[in-house]
């Protein structure tokens, strides 16, 4: 009677464990227990990657030898990826290559050429073994493929200025958006259209190229004249650094597209000089009479008529004095040319590379009922106003380099504007006779007081336009068109995935010097502790059986 009891309660409970896991499979439930969420995924990602029709394939080319911090960026791929699959089932599929398994070294050369020949650029790592500096070749990308399509995706970024466990850092904090918006832009249906604005004298198209280049992946790009086209079926316009009035019509067009809830960049240069004209004994600057003000100030910011200056400054190249029979061009540091590089909390510019501007102004903030106004870039520690009309010209550096002469710190010098605008012809007649639009649906709209923000430099020798961002004199690229390309997201992305920038890993770094103290004592803890644990419920378990059983 025992047995057949026993064997009843074991049936039972066999039953409600293969119940149990009927029941589990049938509900989905993952839970993160880590305080920030590190191995959770953002909503909107979730109904990306559930929405999918077909496969996306992601080749990761951070494999191989790496060194322990480039290990825990490729294990964080990895897990994002592996919570990608969770979502988007098999049409997710991923797999590590290591460039550096080619058979031989002419067969590696030609691997390492075809992934260049992708837009994937080799990163030289600098590593340590056994005492020895080593250096290696590595490709911290992931190429994402759909439907015959496919982008780079840059695994490597942050700020330049953080040291290199932080970049790294920032890296993994990005893993997920970088991802996610390459899966978007290959999978999308409709591209938003954005239109740059033109018959003003603003940046030509060979002044945008690389912008336009990068922009197109993800938009509809096209030009359009305010004065003579409608705005209609855009949904968002660039103002790309007008130098001349806009018309009246211009202007109206402008407003009435914003009034109907479309999106606006304005890059606008509020003082107008010949830069060229510096090294030659120096130019008079004067503000720009564009005809937008009264739209801006209506929209709650006034672009001030003014230049800044920082002591965190680029360069220009001048000419010193002659050697040999040559000029002897020489580059100089300049403080109207600034690095900018700090950012607002803000998923943006969170983790951005430092932003080059050439010729910024302040901008102030006004009244603009149901508007907020969040500032998201500023100078550095150390600026200073300049007002104008003044003269600029290279005599002026001699004093103006002098660190108690800069001031203020922390100037804006990007804002943007989110609610419902109020039109700049309320209780105004229009100048084509319609019935304006006098306030807004909810919309955006982004200011930024410096136009040379979105140039290219043009190559001097082969007349090609350089990337967006590149300074010829110190060969470095800043991050001016990722800066626009996480503006227009956020403006126009509207599963929200630019969000999942403000995604925040702390770093929790051990001590080294304890670690050096207290490395023999914790190594014969973990060793020995689990045998000495095992070894006492041993004999703790024969006693208690001899006892029990004697």
């Amino acid at each position: 009677m025992k047995k057949w009891e026993d064997f009843l309660q074991f049936s039972a409970f066999g039953l409600l464990l293969i119940l149990l896991n009927l029941l589990a499979a049938k509900q989905f439930l993952r839970l993160d227990l880590t305080e920030e969420k590190r191995y959770s995924i953002a909503p909107n990602t979730k109904e990306l990657l559930k929405n999918l029709d077909d496969v996306v394939t992601v080749q990761v080319f951070l494999a191989g030898d790496l060194n322990a911090d480039f290990k825990r960026l490729r294990n964080a791929v990895q897990e994002t990826l592996d919570e990608f699959r969770i979502y988007g089932g098999d049409l997710v599929q991923y797999q590590f290559i290591n460039p550096d398994e080619a058979t031989s070294e002419k067969e590696r050369n030609k691997f390492y050429q075809g992934l260049v020949e992708k837009g994937l650029q080799p990163t030289n790592l600098f590593d340590n073994v056994e005492g020895k500096k080593v250096q290696k070749i590595i490709f911290p990308y992931a190429l994402v493929s759909y439907q015959n399509k496919e982008i780079p995706v840059l695994l490597l970024k942050g700020n330049v200025a953080a040291s290199a466990k932080e970049k790294l850092n920032q890296s993994v904090e990005g893993v997920e958006y970088e991802l996610a918006t390459a899966v978007k832009n290959l999978t999308q249906t409709r591209k938003p259209a954005l239109a740059f604005i033109e018959g003003q004298e603003e940046l030509t198209a060979d002044q945008t190229a690389d912008l336009t280049t990068a922009l197109a992946e993800s938009y509809l790009i096209d030009r359009v004249n305010p004065n003579q086209d409608d705005l209609n079926g855009y949904d968002a316009i660039i103002v790309a650094q007008p130098k001349r009035k806009y018309s009246e019509i211009a202007n109206y067009k402008i407003d009435q597209f914003i009034m109907k809830g479309g999106k606006a960049l304005f890059f606008i240069d509020a003082v107008q000089m010949n830069v060229d004209s510096i090294p030659l004994g120096g130019t008079y600057a004067f503000g720009y009479d564009l005809g937008i003000d009264n739209l801006l100030f209506r929209y709650g910011v006034r672009v001030n008529q003014d230049l800044l200056q920082d002591l965190f400054m680029g360069n220009i190249v001048v000419n010193v004095g002659r050697f040999g029979n040559a000029a002897n061009l020489q580059p100089i540091r300049f403080p109207y040319h600034i690095a900018l590089n700090q950012f607002a909390n803000h998923p943006t510019v969170r983790n951005l590379n430092a932003v080059y501007a050439r010729f910024a102004s302040t901008i102030d903030t006004v009244k603009a009922d149901k508007v907020k106004k969040t500032p998201l870039l500023f100078t550095n520690r150390y600026s200073r106003v300049r007002k104008v009309p003044n003269q600029i010209s290279l005599d002026e550096l001699k004093l103006d380099m002098q660190k108690e002469l800069y001031q203020k710190q922390y100037l804006p010098v990007v804002y943007l504007l989110e609610g419902q605008f109020t039109s700049a012809y309320k209780n105004r007649f229009a100048p084509d006779g319609s019935k304006p639009t006098t306030e807004s649906t909810p919309t955006k709209v982004i200011v930024c007081s410096d136009g040379d923000l979105i140039r290219n430099e043009i190559d001097r020798k082969n007349k090609q336009p350089l990337p967006l961002g590149f300074d010829p004199i110190t060969r470095q690229t800043f991050a001016n068109k990722e800066l626009v390309q996480n503006l227009l997201a956020y403006l126009l992305d509207e599963q929200g995935l630019i969000n999942t920038r403000s995604k925040e890993i702390a770093l929790r770094p051990l001590d080294e010097i304890r670690i050096k103290e207290e490395k023999t004592f914790w190594q014969v803890v973990n060793l020995a502790l689990p045998m000495a644990v095992v070894l006492a419920f041993g004999v703790a378990r024969f006693y208690w059986r001899k006892r029990k059983y004697a």
